[in-house]
């Protein structure tokens, strides 16, 4: 198969994590369905770049790097924190007048149009963190209790709240898109915060729900995946069948 007939998955890390969570996907996933995790500055392999904390400003360097790499379709992926990140690069990305992607997935976070940040905008401490972390279960005891663990996990993920703290709605135009949201049924990330999204699009819209917490995409991983393929293929035979990859709207 062609690079022109894949379709590339740019995906965004929730918060405190690295590109590597998504390491599995591309040996679980076919082929044309290429899985290119984004790498936020200051982890992994951009560990020496200096942590961001305005997404605003992370979205447009993001857009910059994407932009330089679109030779065919795409589309963004994003949960918890990297869902909103991944709206904020669709908005930066339309700005620079390139390709729209062919679809936003939104996993495991709340419609952006009504969302509360606030508790994200102050720099929390060490053990209000760590609670966080214990809350969302998905950080194992042995590593919450892993002190040299914690010290290199912990200002990373300070940093990505007060990312999350620095979103502002404003004033936006619908995406020209469809968002496909998913869930966890027993995340705290309600199914009415969730619909939110629908607010901002301009084409179509889906909400699919999961077993499981926060984490519901590790815990259930093979069926978030059949359903993520399954809309992946159904966008890139749309745009194979001659419907044009669209222009972003300024």
């Amino acid at each position: 198969m062609s690079a022109s007939t894949r379709l590339r998955l740019f995906c965004l890390p929730y918060s405190g994590a690295s590109a590597m969570v998504y390491t599995r996907w591309r040996r679980a996933l076919p082929d044309w369905l290429q899985v290119c995790p984004l790498e936020l500055p200051g982890r992994g392999m951009r560990m020496d770049e200096p942590l961001q904390r305005d997404i605003k400003a992370l979205a447009a360097q993001l857009a910059d790097e994407v932009s330089r790499e679109l030779n065919g379709p795409y589309a963004l992926f994003g949960h918890s924190l990297g869902g909103l990140l991944a709206f904020e690069l669709a908005h930066a990305l339309r700005e620079r007048g390139v390709p729209a992607p062919l679809a936003l997935f939104a996993s495991g976070t709340a419609g952006p149009a009504r969302r509360d940040v606030s508790e994200y905008a102050i720099a929390k401490s060490d053990a209000q963190l760590i609670a966080r972390l214990r809350e969302l279960q998905g950080t194992a005891e042995e590593a919450l209790a892993n002190p040299e663990l914690m010290q290199l996990m912990l200002p990373i993920l300070r940093a990505d709240f007060l990312l999350c703290g620095s979103f502002t709605y404003g004033q936006r135009e619908p995406l020209g898109m469809p968002i496909h949201v998913f869930g966890g049924k027993q995340d705290s990330v309600r199914a009415e915060q969730l619909l939110d999204w629908q607010a901002d699009t301009a084409s179509g819209f889906s909400l699919d729900m999961f077993d499981g917490h926060h984490f519901f995409l590790v815990q259930h991983e093979s069926a978030v995946l059949r359903c993520l393929r399954r809309y992946a293929d159904e966008h890139l035979a749309r745009w194979r069948n001659g419907a044009a990859w669209p222009l972003a709207a300024g």
